[in-house]
């Protein structure tokens, strides 16, 4: 099946880049989404103001002022004085940006909805995969850490072979100890 012309331009990751993680759940922010869709952030609001009860706190949170003041500080985003949002943004979680695709019923949202749900479970694989991989190194690091100690007495051994060994012949010239012979 061939991609259509309008997910051709939005890459899954490009949409990875944009999910963020906020109170420990990954989400996408309201205007990114509009972005992505088409569609104005007052408009996206809107229709999901319209459909409140498809839209319950685990789908989509409100940011709190401090949390917007930091994402602000972090993307440097317009202030209110500048004709920038003059209230926090609405998160979208997995299952939310899901809802969208229901409430949004253009051919654009769906197919924007297909690419962002391959990106959400492109994410959880990257953190299934680097989870395996803290998994096998920790396994690694107890399967060897008594041998640090075993590594080391190795290498004094090798070192004291290296170093030169004193001499076990007399001494020439005059000692102190004469009456020994």
């Amino acid at each position: 099946m061939a991609k259509s012309s309008q997910t051709s331009s939005v890459s899954v990751e490009h949409i990875s880049c944009s999910i963020l993680i906020l109170r420990g759940q990954r989400v996408l922010l309201d205007a990114e989404l509009a972005d992505l869709y088409g569609v104005t952030t007052k408009a996206l609001i809107q229709a999901v103001k319209r459909n409140g009860e498809r839209f319950p706190e685990d789908f989509m949170i409100q940011l709190t002022s401090a949390e917007w003041a930091i994402l602000r500080s972090q993307a440097v985003t317009s202030s209110s004085r500048h004709g920038g949002r003059r209230y926090p943004p609405y998160a979208f979680t997995e299952q939310g940006v899901a809802m969208l695709s229901s409430v949004l019923r253009n051919r654009r949202a769906i197919a924007v909805n297909v690419q962002i749900m391959r990106a959400f479970v492109r994410m959880r694989e990257l953190l299934a995969s680097n989870t395996t991989l803290s998994r096998k190194l920790d396994q690694l690091e107890r399967k060897y850490q008594h041998h640090d100690e075993a590594i080391n007495a190795i290498l004094s051994a090798i070192r004291e072979l290296m170093a030169v060994p004193a001499p076990k012949h007399r001494p020439i010239g005059f000692t102190a100890n004469l009456g020994q012979d």
